[in-house]
């Protein structure tokens, strides 16, 4: 049987801050295709979609992004390993070609719960990442006898990529405890951080807080984050007090989740606030498209209507911004003429 490597120690605070200063400020979003309505339509080989996703780029390096929140998903993986790493690759030379360092998710514990390969749901009018799909899904991450195949997916990925310049971090593990599941999920989080010290990348490693009343999954998460990542939706006094708690930790902090228009979490409101404090932006949704992100959480239009105020996205599929204002904005704070 073959030995389990000895799993490398979390980073030092000292390297992690080494790592940060390596890079221009962290602006970017949470990314899909607009053509696709969750990570298997965008990532397995029917509709795997390179021309959108180029174009898209392409908007992206137009305001300065120079990352992207990308999601993974072991469905597509376990369906074709090879294809799926191949089509990672391409993903990864579409975004260098944009100078874009993407980060890449592994595990969510977020909206639908039975993902299967093939043809994807078609979007519900009017809701909300109506098609999104968990990973590995409920109650499958709590059930032990799936982790000798998540573990498999994921050293095969990190070890494949472990070396790969073009990717800027590993986020393991979206809103753990998500969609009620709470500590049930901290036995999959264990894992996965172990199966990814044992691969040792060269990136580092995270998973992001977002909700303060799951104690247990937090300490875990902070203590074996290389680079502390969180969530926060709300409006930029209390988004900035956050900030001012996790600074405590003296690692680099990257909010991978912020921006929903109706709450006041705002590009005009939140985006200054992070850059004066040296914290990496990535937004929720890029261009609106199946995902039907400009709807808000809760507040469907059963209709399919355009809701006066954009939950999420920034830009329409032709390239055309929903707000001038913002764009205008995220322009002049990433320094772009």
């Amino acid at each position: 049987m073959a030995q389990t490597k000895q799993a490398a120690k979390v980073w030092t605070a000292e390297k992690a801050n080494a790592w940060y200063k390596t890079h221009k400020w962290l602006t970017g979003a949470d990314y899909i295709p607009h053509t696709a309505i969750n990570q298997l339509e965008m990532w397995q080989a029917a509709t795997f979609d390179p021309k959108t996703i180029d174009q898209e780029f392409g908007y992206a390096e137009s305001i300065g992004f120079n990352t992207m929140r990308v999601f993974l998903h072991s469905v597509a993986w376990k369906e074709d390993p090879k294809g799926f790493k191949q089509r990672v690759d391409q993903f990864l030379a579409i975004a260098a070609k944009h100078h874009i360092e993407p980060m890449f998710v592994f595990f969510d514990d977020c909206w639908n719960k039975e993902p299967k390969a093939g043809t994807q749901p078609a979007p519900k009018p009017g809701i909300h990442n109506s098609g999104w799909m968990q990973d590995p899904g409920q109650p499958a991450s709590e059930d032990a006898a799936n982790f000798p195949e998540l573990e498999k997916y994921v050293k095969d990925v990190l070890t494949t990529f472990a070396h790969d310049k073009r990717i800027l971090l590993w986020d393991l593990y979206n809103e753990p405890g998500n969609s009620g599941k709470g500590n049930k999920s901290l036995p999959l989080l264990t894992k996965i951080f172990q199966w990814a010290k044992e691969v040792n990348p060269d990136q580092p490693v995270s998973a992001g807080l977002w909700s303060w009343n799951l104690e247990e999954l937090n300490a875990f998460q902070v203590a074996h984050s290389d680079v502390i990542t969180y969530h926060d939706y709300e409006e930029v006094n209390w988004h900035e007090r956050v900030v001012q708690l996790l600074k405590a930790y003296g690692r680099p902090l990257i909010c991978t989740e912020y921006m929903a228009r109706p709450r006041n979490s705002t590009f005009a409101t939140v985006l200054p606030m992070l850059k004066k404090e040296n914290v990496g932006a990535i937004n929720w949704g890029f261009v609106a498209g199946k995902t039907n992100t400009i709807y808000a959480w809760d507040t469907p239009i059963p209709d399919g209507s355009e809701p006066k105020l954009w939950f999420h996205d920034i830009f329409r599929p032709d390239g055309t911004p929903y707000k001038q204002e913002e764009v205008d904005l995220i322009k002049q704070l990433n320094g772009v003429k």
